[in-house]
């Protein structure tokens, strides 16, 4: 009788040769790839940020005119990213700052090195000041499958319609997925508008793994938090970016939640004590305080934890947004879009009958999450809760247009009806006695 004992050796060695089969590297390359565009915060200038498979210098050669030599240069850092996944593919993330950008005047630059350079890309540098009107294109849940907006989005990016890009969590669907090719297929996907516009971001749940890895390692936000938190300055509006995940996540560091909040609740009352200069205090996070989707996330139960905090009382975030008078608040995570009436605690407080968003007393909060994933669209109740002004499930996305320190438009573009406007509210607030609602 004989016995037949397994070779683990051999076992470790298919296996180790089908997963390279299966994706087999290409070879090392030094040219650029998955360009993009953020603004740090800094008035006058603009940081690009790429990827390349080996370590080579980083340079952006930029100028005005749109062919011939390309006068400037600016160098920055690389540094390596090694994924979580089982190949731990390593990727170097190159980061350059372009200072001294005239504003509102159109840039052609390229990056790379003398190892490889990228194609020239365009992008206008953000004017200074509180007194111009910025438009945004605003949206969260964009896929590197089923990326519904994004066609059309690449065309209103090449007819100048928009100054950034404010992408409200959850990207690619995941971006650690695959060995993280998934997240590379991703930012090749958005490269023509996050090349050419600041595409600021949040962390939605989707960039959970490896504590955020792919999300920090792949974005430059402003601030020191990796792109977790932070804020910046953008026309007449002060916009803060946040974490929703913090409260999720906890075996990351339950001592996140907390310094966000302290963090948040300085930057309020500085932002509130700069209302003259800045009136619009904008938030965006990606999982909703409320949503009336069919489903049991977080937005759907009474005591949110977004909303209440931990265990309904600790560090919430609507008391701490109502008190320092947050007029917007940009949300994502369900695949719909719903506009709030003003709320704050389940009580609508519009602003009259006949106006209810000229004069509000409470916070607008817009849910815009259907720019196209493979998880499809999000259904609503059957019914709509007494806060809810208007649900669309259809994919889309949302404009955001900040005219001046006492209106900004907000419309949804619908892609299922070929880019029709399928809401469009004004938000107008007095400049004066508007420091908080309480």
């Amino acid at each position: 009788m004989c016995s037949f004992r397994p070779c683990w050796t051999c076992c470790c060695l298919l296996l180790f040769f089908s997963l390279e089969v299966q994706g087999s590297p290409k070879p090392l390359s030094a040219a650029p790839e998955q360009v993009h565009l953020s603004y740090p915060g800094e008035p006058g200038s603009m940081t690009v940020t790429w990827t390349t498979w080996v370590p080579v210098p980083s340079e952006v050669q930029y100028g005005l005119q749109p062919s011939g030599p390309l006068p400037f240069q600016a160098r920055g850092t690389f540094s390596p990213f090694v994924d979580g996944g089982i190949l731990r593919r390593k990727l170097y993330m190159h980061r350059v700052t372009l200072r001294g950008l005239l504003p509102g005047v159109q840039y052609v630059y390229r990056c790379g090195s003398a190892q490889g350079w990228s194609r020239r890309f365009r992008f206008r540098a953000l004017k200074k000041g509180p007194h111009w009107s910025p438009r945004l294109a605003v949206f969260g849940d964009l896929g590197a499958d089923n990326p519904r907006a994004l066609p059309r989005l690449r065309r209103d990016t090449q007819q100048g319609m928009y100054d950034a890009v404010l992408h409200v969590g959850d990207f690619a669907y995941n971006m650690d997925q695959d060995n993280a090719r998934v997240g590379d297929r991703f930012m090749k996907l958005i490269e023509p508008v996050a090349a050419s516009l600041p595409y600021m971001t949040c962390p939605g749940n989707h960039e959970e793994r490896y504590n955020f890895s792919n999300y920090k390692a792949r974005f430059s936000m402003p601030g020191n938090t990796e792109g977790l938190w932070y804020s910046w300055d953008l026309g007449p509006a002060h916009i803060i970016s946040f974490s929703t995940e913090v409260y999720f996540f906890l075996h990351y560091g339950r001592h996140l939640v907390e310094r966000q909040f302290h963090w948040l609740e300085s930057d309020l009352q500085k932002a509130n004590e700069n209302r003259a200069v800045r009136p619009w205090i904008i938030t965006m996070g990606h999982r909703p305080m409320y949503c009336s989707n069919a489903d049991l996330d977080d937005c759907t139960w009474h005591e949110s934890k977004v909303r209440k905090g931990l265990r309904g009382k600790f560090y919430g975030l609507e008391d701490l947004f109502y008190k320092y008078g947050v007029d917007l608040q940009l949300w994502a995570h369900e695949h719909s879009y719903e506009r709030l009436w003003p709320i704050y605690n389940y009580q609508v407080l519009n602003g009259s009958q006949e106006m209810p968003y000229t004069h509000p007393r409470g916070p607008v909060h817009i849910i815009t999450g259907s720019a196209g994933c493979e998880e499809l669209l999000t259904p609503f109740t059957l019914f709509p809760r007494p806060w809810s002004a208007l649900r669309v499930k259809e994919y889309g996305y949302t404009r955001l247009h900040i005219l001046n320190g006492t209106h900004v438009h907000i419309q949804q573009v619908s892609d299922d009806q070929d880019g029709k406007i399928v809401d469009d509210v004004w938000v107008v607030r007095p400049l004066l006695g508007r420091m908080m609602y309480l």
